[in-house]
């Protein structure tokens, strides 16, 4: 139950009671006893404390009952206090008092005959009164103990919550532990031996061709250690030191990524330097996913990148020639355009690709430009 719907059925219930106790004062109160009828109406009145002043309330209220039969406030009240308080000490003096007050008469000093001290049915009515009384305090007490019950029931769900979560951050650190053992133990040195192996056939080949490729796939295969080093540390840091991630490519790395990729390719790009950097992360990645294919799917061919803001619509388009030579058999996971589609949803884009008419192929995504660039 939301704060605002609390306090209208608070308010709803508080009234309902108001109503109950005028409607009482009304029954049996005689409108020409002025002191009976304040009384009655200070009780009514009296309730509306009830929840921030419960002991003033039940005080308010108890003259009621010692001068009218019109007795609903007190007990609402007596209720009220039963369910607020711990002292069980002061609901017994509570008690005593509205029994004493219910059950002598208003005038003072009482005769015998009013008290009814020769008469057996005084005590019938001492335990009516008593019965009366204990009445409100023993359902205010269980409605306290339900309350209580209920908040330790949700404390203990909350505690039950908590470890599970850290029963699960315990598994994942421990896969996490596991994965970057695998990463360093097996892709590190691989990719480390590619490296070698690259350098070696670059100092020892006299082909230029050949030295070029070879110096590409030693710069390729550093910088390829260089993150993966740079993320086994994250997997390995704590949840209480996480470890900042690399920094996020711009449109400034653009040219180096071109120059990089190993294949003839013309840039074309006019795109501002103030766009947000989650458009720039997907122009780089959109570009660095269409470059890679190009790689393995298209040997020889060349490829032309487009960027530009247009229509208040950001456009990426990479192209490629058809290939020169059949394509070598990679291993691959296919979720490289599905990442960049998704990529592209999330910024309420679209991402298109397809087969050109000269048997090249295009990518093309655009994202709608916001309103207003932010400057960074």
């Amino acid at each position: 139950m939301t704060p605002r719907r609390a306090v209208a059925v608070a308010a709803l219930v508080d009234g309902t009671l108001i109503a109950a106790s005028l409607l009482d004062v009304w029954v049996n109160v005689d409108t020409q006893d002025q002191p009976a009828l304040a009384c009655g109406l200070l009780a009514a009145a009296a309730l509306a404390l009830r929840r921030r002043l419960p002991l003033l309330t039940f005080v308010l209220t108890l003259p009621a009952a010692l001068v009218t039969d019109a007795i609903f406030a007190t007990l609402v009240a007596l209720y009220t206090l039963a369910s607020h308080t711990r002292r069980r000490w002061m609901l017994v003096v509570c008690a005593a008092a509205f029994t004493i007050s219910d059950i002598l008469p208003w005038h003072w000093p009482p005769s015998l005959e009013e008290v009814g001290i020769s008469d057996s049915s005084l005590f019938i009515a001492l335990g009516y009164t008593l019965a009366t009384a204990a009445a409100p305090v023993f359902l205010g007490q269980l409605v306290q103990a339900r309350r209580e019950l209920t908040m330790r029931l949700a404390e203990v769900t909350e505690a039950r919550e908590h470890e599970r979560l850290l029963t699960a951050q315990s598994v994942l650190a421990k896969e996490r532990a596991q994965l970057a053992r695998e990463m360093h133990d097996v892709v590190s040195h691989q990719v480390s031996l590619i490296a070698v192996q690259a350098g070696a056939l670059q100092v020892g080949t006299r082909d230029s061709e050949v030295k070029e490729t070879a110096a590409a796939i030693r710069r390729l295969s550093v910088q390829t250690l260089d993150e993966l080093r740079h993320m086994v540390s994250v997997l390995r840091a704590s949840s209480g030191h996480p470890t900042e991630l690399t920094p996020q490519p711009s449109l400034a790395d653009l040219p180096r990524l071109v120059s990089g990729s190993g294949i003839e390719t013309e840039l074309r790009t006019d795109l501002p330097d103030n766009l947000p950097p989650t458009v720039q992360r997907a122009v780089y990645r959109t570009v660095q996913e269409a470059l890679t294919n190009v790689r393995k799917h298209a040997p020889g061919a060349t490829a032309t990148v487009c960027a530009d803001q247009e229509d208040g619509t950001v456009q990426i388009t990479v192209t490629n020639t058809a290939p020169t030579r059949p394509a070598l058999p990679l291993p691959g996971a296919h979720q490289g355009l599905v990442g960049l589609r998704q990529r592209a949803e999330l910024l309420g884009g679209t991402l298109s690709h397809g087969r050109t008419d000269d048997g090249g192929y295009e990518l093309r995504l655009t994202i709608p430009a916001p309103g207003t660039w932010v400057t960074k």
